[in-house]
This record gives structure tokens, C-alpha cells and sequence, in this order.
């Protein structure tokens, strides 16, 4: 497989990031200003967004207002761009930012209009599980805007990582939460299998994809630790110094609790939370780990972080006693010595 063939020019370059203010999106666009890029943060709120301009120098970073859903959105923000990435993406519908309308639509929307703009090198950040035939509209507008984009750009990178973990993530973040509170902690899927990746790894790959030092082509990225959703919150509550019972929720209960709280939800116009979705508890259904179909870390040369190295960096605050847990406990030790 050749290497692009459209590898930046000399000079500054400018990359526009669709959802660069995003979990996801915000590490790449702090990577590709260290790399020496100008950066054009396209998202909904850039007011909320202003963070990013501290990645970079003194306009080397902007957020700038973008609809994916809207042709003259997404065209005015690609202008001058020598290369633009796609980080945008929803677990759950809500109004007019459907699964289609977001992840299939506005995929193949930012991907056509590159080419008529002559941008030929785009990274699309997609998911493991991303299955035309699946059960889940998540995993099969995935899918679909996947095929969009090689459709205008053969040659574009498409990054699927398993579930994203870091600082700022709704995963480990959410069930440490939720495990302050009452002596069970619910899960569904307990033994489903994930292979959680860091989220820097994985903007490390799209600079990789970025800079020309990568092929083009779909990589499935995972983190060296594969386990069961009930392993992965053992290891949380391991680190957050909490002891609870982890309580698996049967599929087709989780089904129905789903669809009884979408109702809900959609009679009170959202004032009601739907804590789990009947389109997530399919995706739920299946292992979420590299499949070895694909190209991986290993060829990018990266070597990915483990959850051991990351998680208790931003989980401390969690524990009782927070970040002084450690030294409360070391206190209580001393005082039984004495």
C-alpha cells in the first residue's frame, strides 16, 4: 500500500478538526499545535471552546462555529485547510442530531466537500464495532460513514479505537461516580469484553495519519489491557479505595429499562435522564476489542498506555479523602505504630 500522496507542504500547515473541542478532538488539536500546525477548532460552542487557544501560540489555536449538518458550515471552516480530521460523533440521538444526520451525513459531507477543495488527506475517528449489518444504529452509521469517506478519499486514515480513557472521558468518570453512592454498583454487560485505549494514544495515531507517517487505511486501536466490563470496574473501584457489589443487568431487562426511560424522556422533553439506551445495550451485546482485520498501534509504531499508568492520575478525586487519601491512610498506620 503506497504512502499518501499528498503530504503537506513546507510552511505552517492548517488542519481543521470537525469536534476538536471533543473529548477526543481537544488531544489532537493540542498534538498537531506541538507539532508546529495551525489549528481551526471547528464546533457548536466555540464560546465554551476557548481552552484550546492555550494549546498553541497566540493564534495558533481558534474555535470556530460549525453545524456538520450544513454544507456552508462545514465548507467555510475547511477553507485553506491542507488537511482536515472528523472527530465528531453521538452515543445517543437527541432532536435533529440523529445517528445518520451526525455520523453518516456529516462524515461523508466533510469528505466530499475536502475533494472539491482539493484536500486529499483526512482522518475519519470511527469505532471497533462499526458494522454495516449491525443490530445498533450507532455502530452501523459508524460503518457508514466509514464507507463514505474512502468513497471521495480512498486514501483518507480511519482510526476505530475501543472505549476512550482519560482525564476528561464519561466512562470511568461515571461509574466512579456513581459508586460513591449505594452499596451496588449496575453494569450491563458484565462480561462483555473491552480493550480500553488511551485518549492521547489514539491523537498521537491521527498526528501520525496527519503527518504523512502513516498509511493509509482502517486501524483498530486498543490499550494492552483487555478485560469484562465487570473487570474494568473492579480495577476502577480498586483505585478509587471503594468496595461495592457489581450488580449485572440481564440484556433484555436492560432493554426494556431503556425503552421505558426513552419514553420517558421524550414525554418530559428531555427533563427526564435515560441513564442507558436500547441502542446501547446492543452495542453492549458485543466484545468491543481489535479483531485483527486491521492495521493497529504496532504499525504506527506506538506503543499504547496501560489503565495501571493512567487512571489513578484523574480518578483520586473519588476516593474518600480525595487526593489525601494516601497520606490519611499512611497517617492512620503510623498512629496504630505508635
Amino acid at each position: 500500500m503506497a504512502m499518501p500522496k499528498n503530504a503537506p507542504a513546507a510552511g505552517p500547515n492548517l488542519v481543521t478538526i470537525y469536534g476538536g473541542s471533543g473529548f477526543v478532538g481537544r488531544y489532537v488539536a493540542r498534538r498537531m499545535a506541538r507539532a508546529g500546525w495551525r489549528v481551526r477548532v471547528a464546533c457548536r460552542n466555540p464560546n465554551e471552546a476557548l481552552f484550546v487557544k492555550v494549546y498553541g501560540n497566540v493564534g495558533q489555536v481558534e474555535p470556530v462555529f460549525c453545524n456538520v449538518r450544513d454544507d456552508a458550515s462545514v465548507a467555510a471552516v475547511m477553507e485553506g485547510a491542507d488537511a482536515v480530521v472528523n472527530c465528531v460523533g453521538i452515543l445517543e440521538e437527541a432532536g435533529r442530531n440523529t445517528f445518520r444526520a451526525v455520523q453518516e451525513e456529516g462524515a461523508e459531507r466533510i469528505a466530499r466537500l475536502a475533494v472539491e477543495r482539493g484536500i486529499g488527506r483526512m482522518v475519519q475517528i470511527s469505532a471497533i464495532g462499526a458494522d454495516p449489518g449491525s443490530k445498533s444504529a450507532y455502530a452501523r452509521t459508524k460503518a457508514a460513514g466509514e464507507a463514505a469517506v474512502l468513497r471521495h478519499l480512498p486514501d483518507a486514515v480511519i482510526l476505530r479505537p475501543s472505549i476512550v480513557f482519560g482525564p476528561e472521558d464519561e466512562f470511568f468518570n461515571r461509574f466512579a461516580s456513581m459508586a460513591r453512592f449505594g452499596p451496588v454498583l449496575p453494569v450491563v454487560g458484565a462480561g462483555t469484553l473491552f480493550q480500553p485505549v488511551y485518549v492521547d494514544d489514539v491523537a498521537h495515531a491521527a498526528e501520525k495519519a496527519l503527518t504523512g507517517a502513516a498509511m493509509p487505511g482502517i486501524y483498530e486501536l486498543g490499550g494492552p489491557d483487555v478485560a469484562t466490563f465487570r473487570e474494568l470496574m473492579e480495577q476502577m473501584l480498586d483505585v478509587i479505595g471503594r468496595r461495592r457489589l457489581i450488580g449485572n443487568i440481564p440484556f433484555p431487562l436492560a432493554s426494556a429499562m431503556g425503552w421505558g426511560a426513552g419514553a420517558a424522556s421524550r414525554l418530559s422533553f428531555g427533563l427526564v435522564p435515560q441513564p442507558v439506551t436500547v441502542d446501547q445495550v446492543r452495542n453492549l451485546r458485543r466484545d468491543n476489542v481489535v479483531a485483527g482485520r486491521a492495521m493497529t498501534f504496532a504499525d504506527l509504531g506506538i506503543e499504547p498506555m496501560s489503565m495501571e499508568a493512567i487512571l489513578p492520575g484523574y480518578l483520586w478525586r473519588f476516593r474518600k479523602g480525595g487526593e489525601y487519601a494516601e497520606i490519611t491512610e499512611s497517617a492512620k498506620d503510623l498512629r496504630e505504630d505508635i
